[in-house]
């Protein structure tokens, strides 16, 4: 299985800030020590221009890249504009890309970062910058490796950027099951949204979970899928207000994997958010998921085109 690493791309940020930017450091360090032998570590390149327009406007493309942002926007975001940010947002897309096109030889790909899921075509929030999901399946589209792409967002927090780029699409469906009193405050519509009561665990989740994929496969057939594996849902969460255990994210992990691989759909893997209280229970969520997607590469394997 190829994994793609991004941590080495890092957004300076002030001193005290909450997002939690070592944790990427982190688990690459863990995979190394533990997967690298069974497993390929890459660093992606970054996303190009042409791939950023696919999913998002001109006019918003440009001003990113120059520092052209208002106070506003920067705050909306959540972190300070640097050339470092743009690359760093760059290498994130690419991961994905690189990703899902590894997705199609092997049936499992990761990036160990990625999701930046609240990215709109034209605007941004939530420290997303450039939407990786989106630019990702436009790339593979436009490349003709794959036509039809399914999003399973499992992040607490919904996929509200991914679901305004791609409402009206027949081609992307847009799953997303979250916290229904989570930020965005205000939701978009996604193509299926399963809304979570605060203080939802492990039975209710899985439930809700193996329900909504059933409702999305007796609609859609992918050729290839992103999977938004979110730390955020646990207990331990700062942002979460869920309560799944780490049992229970692994069993949501192998559920969502092990579904798409027996349908033969290939799968790349994000990471998502997470803020959990001690953040080595972020990073050790975030390795089960690439030690139960390790465990099933190849599993899903199918030809939709060449893949590099």
């Amino acid at each position: 299985m190829r994994i793609f690493a991004t941590d080495h791309f890092v957004l300076p940020l002030p001193e005290g800030h909450r997002f939690p930017m070592e944790k990427y450091a982190r688990l690459r360090a863990l995979v190394e020590a533990e997967l690298s032998s069974r497993h390929e570590i890459r660093i992606p390149e970054p996303a190009t221009d042409a791939e950023l327009l696919r999913a998002h406007t001109s006019d918003y493309v440009v001003r990113v890249i120059r520092g052209r942002l208002s106070r506003e926007e920067i705050r909306r975001i959540g972190f300070p504009w640097s050339e470092a940010m743009v690359e760093r947002s760059r290498r994130s897309a690419g991961a994905t890309i690189g990703a899902c096109r590894a997705s199609l030889v092997d049936g499992v790909s990761v990036n160990l970062a990625g999701a930046t899921h609240h990215a709109f075509a034209d605007r941004r929030e939530g420290y997303c910058v450039f939407n990786d999901s989106a630019i990702a399946i436009r790339a593979l589209q436009a490349e003709g490796r794959a036509r039809r792409a399914l999003i399973v967002d499992g992040d607490v927090h919904q996929g509200n950027g991914t679901a305004s780029i791609f409402a009206g699409d027949h081609d992307v469906f847009t799953f997303s099951i979250h916290g229904a009193r989570n930020f965005p405050h205000r939701k978009e519509k996604s193509d299926l949204d399963v809304e979570l009561e605060d203080g939802t665990g492990d039975a209710e989740y899985l439930g809700a979970l193996d329900e909504g994929l059933c409702r999305v496969f007796s609609r859609f057939e992918p050729d290839m899928a992103i999977f938004v594996a979110g730390a955020d849902p646990y207990e331990g969460d700062r942002l979460g207000r869920l309560r799944l255990t780490r049992e229970g994210l692994a069993a949501r992990d192998r559920y969502v994997l092990t579904t798409l691989a027996g349908r033969g759909v290939p799968v790349a893997v994000t990471m998502a958010g997470g803020y959990a209280r001690r953040m080595e229970d972020t990073v050790a969520i975030h390795f089960e998921t690439v030690r139960i997607a390790g465990g099933l590469a190849r599993a899903g394997a199918r030809a939709v085109g060449t893949g590099s």
